[in-house]
């Protein structure tokens, strides 16, 4: 556990091809999306709080910190980095994010993407598996929330990687999970009732 990074877990999108609604609530097993993300990320963050607009009640279950966007409008991602990077600025050093919508990611995620830049103070470490890069999943140094918001706010430019290229960064490599004669993403996301579907085969074959 690095108690000096806390976790964000990005909860924000509009889920259009899920008919709506919040993607990190639907069941997968025996429980929500949102309970094998955190099963996941807890053990390897300090603090940790759900990015995520609308009424809070409806995570209550979860004893998270539930935070609202700091920027008006729907700004996707990068709204909800920001807002994640001001929560934890006074306790932490760095926060990792992850997408809602992943119950597979690595147990050594914050492990490896803060290795990357323990060397390189101020920079971004970013996931990548199969050659791919994953923007949300990524290693933010706190100061940079200044920064962050003039680029979200001023410039009204809302691309993660857009922001991640105009600073040192790196990029981690993570390999792919085995399931049988598979291989699988550890950042396979569910956007779709058939990814769903999947995502319930795999749950049987991929360890935590």
């Amino acid at each position: 556990m690095r108690r000096d990074v806390a976790g964000i877990i990005l909860a924000g999108g509009q889920s259009r091809r899920m008919g709506g609604g919040d993607k990190t609530l639907l069941m997968l097993g025996r429980g929500r999306l949102l309970d094998h993300i955190v099963a996941r990320l807890a053990p390897q963050v300090g603090p940790l709080a759900l990015s995520a607009n609308g009424d809070p009640a409806r995570f209550a279950g979860f004893g998270l910190p539930v935070l609202a966007d700091t920027v008006e409008g729907f700004a996707g991602p990068l709204a909800g980095i920001l807002t994640g990077l001001e929560w934890a600025s006074m306790a932490c050093n760095a926060v990792v994010t992850v997408a809602g919508d992943t119950p597979f990611l690595p147990p050594d995620l914050v492990e490896r993407l803060v290795a990357a830049v323990d060397a390189r103070p101020g920079a971004i470490a970013v996931a990548c598996s199969n050659g791919k890069r994953h923007p949300t999943f990524a290693h933010w140094p706190t100061d940079i929330h200044d920064a962050l918001r003039r680029f979200l706010v001023d410039e009204d430019i809302r691309r993660v990687s857009a922001f991640i290229d105009r600073h040192d960064f790196a990029e981690v490599e993570f390999p792919m999970l085995k399931s049988g004669t598979q291989e699988i993403d550890p950042f396979f996301n569910i956007n779709t009732p058939q990814d769903l579907a999947v995502a319930e085969r795999l749950l049987q074959d991929i360890a935590p």
